[in-house]
């Protein structure tokens, strides 16, 4: 299989359950990183993407990744050394909760592209499904986890099912986590909505929420979407 290369990096991804595609792009394109964040963690980092994403777009000293599958942590490290920002990422092999447990220094941003396919789905490919479906990364899960770690003025991004969208606020708000920005994604001007970007932080503010169409026809991409991923596709 051949690498992803995007404008300043790319991606082995042979090793890894689940490929670049167009939910890791367009979270590490969207987060926002007005708060200039020095520290930031992805959380279930896959191949790296979007932590290098985080890499190419900001200054920041610290971009830890949380990767529990080995194959692809150890992908994830390849990735980071073959880039140019090797000295500032770093591939934790680690579950969610015990990195909690252990870990001291919170983050100025969080950010998780999350497994979330709750039904019951088999690919017949057991690291893909694992991957793919969120009893590896219980939303809950992740919630309370970002709540440890993230930063008194720190902000969390992800990704989710629109469908998810409601109960997942609902859900933040016990662990003191308030929606900042909602920006909801669809793949033309007549599909359905199929995603939620989401950024929260500890305070409640005024939620700012808009919508993302990704294309006008298949493979000409919207003004929108070309002017969020062109730092990055070799195409845009």
């Amino acid at each position: 299989m051949k690498p992803f290369k995007f404008k300043q990096f790319q991606i082995d991804q042979d090793r890894c359950a689940m490929k670049v595609g167009t939910d890791g792009v367009l979270l590490g394109a969207w987060a926002s990183i007005d708060n200039n964040p020095e520290s930031i963690l992805d959380i279930g980092a896959g191949t790296g993407l979007i932590a290098l994403m985080m890499a190419q777009r900001s200054m920041a000293d610290t971009i830890d990744a949380l990767e529990i599958d080995e194959d692809a942590y150890e992908q994830c490290v390849s990735n980071f050394e073959a880039s140019d920002w090797g000295d500032r990422l770093f591939c934790y092999h680690a579950g969610l909760d015990e990195f909690v447990e252990e870990w001291e220094d919170p983050y100025d941003l969080v950010i998780s592209n999350p497994p979330f396919y709750s039904e019951d789905v088999s690919s017949g490919d057991a690291s893909r499904d694992t991957a793919r479906q969120n009893q590896s990364l219980p939303f809950d899960e992740l919630l309370e986890g970002v709540s440890k770690l993230m930063a008194p003025k720190g902000s969390f991004a992800t990704i989710i099912p629109y469908k998810e969208e409601e109960w997942f606020i609902e859900m933040a708000a016990t662990f003191k986590l308030y929606p900042k920005h909602v920006t909801r994604v669809k793949g033309n001007s007549t599909s359905d909505i199929k995603r939620s970007l989401l950024q929260f932080g500890f305070e409640e503010v005024r939620l700012v929420t808009d919508e993302l169409t990704i294309e006008i026809a298949r493979h000409e991409y919207t003004e929108a979407y070309v002017a969020l991923t062109k730092d990055f596709y070799l195409k845009m």
